[in-house]
């Protein structure tokens, strides 16, 4: 997805990728510094059994569904009845994204309001999606370029997103860790109703790469088998329909898609992540969902401060003017 993972640098890195130059990578990853209660760890995410997630409700609806976790705002699928609207970024971190920017709840309030105008006849459904596994520019001491944050911050970033009937996505930058092993340990966390991921594959790196000196890249059957993962997690435990963002800003960085297959209780969603002008986006936007497979859900990203050296910020009607119209609208 993005630069996510890095400051100024990487953006203007990723926003010449989304132009058509040729990116040169410069200026080393962010470095999170540890926040109140749950410094980042370079492997298993360190909580305590206080940390553990309080159940979601379950509908207050009577019949069979009933007892069946739904989602936060009813139902168990995801689309078409709702369209997701959301913030990115790793807590304390403005560089990373709005989602990281002061007080939690207020950022959540926040992601609410500026939903509202994305309705368009659905039912809008708020997202957090927390920068679970961040990139690095050093190896680290298990040499895979990536930390895992603690269950203490994921806990209090799903508590926030159920206090505005939202849901809760892992983001994983994972450096030279195998994404689906990246996934896998938050497993604890996506056993909940509420909880999916999203996938950074631009820092998904081969052995000798460097994150920043190389754009890293996914493949279609490496997708397949987080979302063939997922599923198997819906169903073993009767979940609701749970979300899967892989972000995409150019697309050599998402390669042999059509090795993607639906699973049944899994809403796989291709966030086009490029940098620039209204126009720029619109001409990546198209690039990125020609001919995308069908399993595949179309979402679309902005950045306040980024795409604001091109231009004004597109505005939700602009955005939903998009075909496909996006059902995933992100925010850094």
């Amino acid at each position: 997805m993005r630069r996510t993972a890095l400051a100024v640098a990487a953006a203007a890195l990723i926003g010449l990728a989304a132009c058509g130059g040729t990116p040169t990578p410069s200026a080393p990853p962010f470095s999170p510094a540890p926040t109140a209660g749950g410094a980042v760890t370079s492997g298993r995410a360190a909580g305590s059994a206080s940390d553990a997630p309080t159940p979601a409700a379950t509908s207050a609806t009577s019949g069979p569904a009933a007892s069946l976790p739904q989602l936060p705002r009813g139902g168990r699928t995801i689309f078409p009845a709702h369209r997701l609207v959301g913030f990115v970024g790793y807590p304390g971190s403005s560089a990373l994204g709005r989602l990281g920017v002061g007080d939690l709840d207020a950022r959540a309030r926040e992601i609410e309001r500026v939903a509202e105008p994305y309705a368009a006849g659905r039912t809008v459904l708020p997202v957090l999606e927390l920068i679970a596994t961040v990139v690095h520019g050093e190896p680290g001491s298990d040499g895979l370029y990536r930390s895992r944050t603690s269950d203490r911050v994921i806990a209090a970033h799903l508590a926030a997103a159920r206090r505005v009937k939202g849901i809760l996505l892992l983001d994983i930058q994972p450096g030279r860790a195998d994404v689906l092993d990246e996934v896998r340990s938050y497993a604890r966390w996506l056993g909940e109703p509420d909880v999916g991921v999203a996938f950074d594959p631009e820092w998904a790196m081969g052995p000798g790469q460097v994150p920043m000196r190389v754009f890293g890249h996914t493949t279609g059957e490496e997708v397949d088998e987080v979302s063939s993962y997922l599923a198997g997690l819906v169903r073993a435990k009767k979940l609701p329909e749970k979300v899967f963002v892989v972000h995409q800003l150019s697309p050599s960085i998402l390669r042999d898609e059509k090795a993607l297959r639906a699973h049944p209780g899994v809403v796989l969603i291709k966030s086009v992540d490029g940098i620039g002008s209204r126009a720029m986006k619109e001409s990546t936007y198209r690039k990125l969902t020609g001919g995308m497979p069908k399993p595949v859900h179309a979402g679309f990203k902005l950045f306040y401060s980024e795409d604001r050296r091109f231009g004004p910020l597109m505005t939700p009607a602009q955005v939903l003017a998009l075909r496909p119209q996006p059902e995933y609208v992100l925010y850094e």
